[in-house]
């Protein structure tokens, strides 16, 4: 016992417990700096990879707007456009109204700016990601996939000949993809020519 009575085994337990509760040591304070030092590894080249999402999301848009185009038309038993305009590099659906692709009757989307199907790749949503070919035939109907009531890609609005199919080839930062539409079937892919 101390000179106050108490038990000396206890006091000095006590001033232990508090000692070692005042501070971290060199050890410690290192293993957070290096936790925090790999867990900023990871994010940063994440976050430096936000641009090659953004072209995977044009080619996911572009690939959904074919698909809907392609659904609608059977769905209502009536032909579907999908008109590209490559130089501008934007596309839009619309309906085909006896026999006649008119951008004047492009399908309303509440959801999209403008309320119209009308889609812009030169968006900053979209990363930069560039249409470079849009092949879907010869001349005026090379920029022209049209689905009849079927869901069939046509070579012609008027018409319910099956086309050959085509091609689009959209390029993004480090990366060159293609996206197919098959003939007779319309079966839509997506195959990577290059890049990450």
């Amino acid at each position: 016992m101390n000179r106050a009575g108490k038990p000396q085994g206890r006091s000095s337990a006590m001033a232990t417990r508090y000692r070692s509760a005042r501070g971290l040591t060199l050890i410690e304070v290192l293993v957070v700096v290096f936790i925090l030092g790999l867990a900023g590894a990871m994010v940063i080249p994440t976050m430096g990879s936000t641009g090659i999402l953004r072209v995977q999301g044009a080619i996911r848009t572009l690939v959904a707007d074919i698909t809907f185009a392609q659904s609608d038309a059977m769905a209502f038993q009536q032909a579907r456009a999908i008109l590209f305009d490559q130089p501008n590099n934007s596309y839009r659906v619309v309906q085909v109204i006896n026999g006649t692709v008119d951008a004047a009757n492009t399908m309303y989307d509440g959801s999209r700016e403008g309320k119209r199907m009308l889609v812009n790749l030169n968006s900053p949503d979209f990363g930069g990601a560039r249409m470079t070919s849009v092949n879907f035939g010869t001349g005026a109907a090379a920029s022209l996939l049209v689905f009849d009531d079927l869901g069939t890609p046509v070579a012609d609005p008027s018409g319910n000949t099956p086309s050959s199919g085509g091609r689009i080839r959209v390029q993004g930062q480090d990366s060159v993809h293609e996206i197919i539409v098959e003939p007779y079937t319309g079966r839509i892919s997506v195959r990577r020519i290059s890049g990450g």
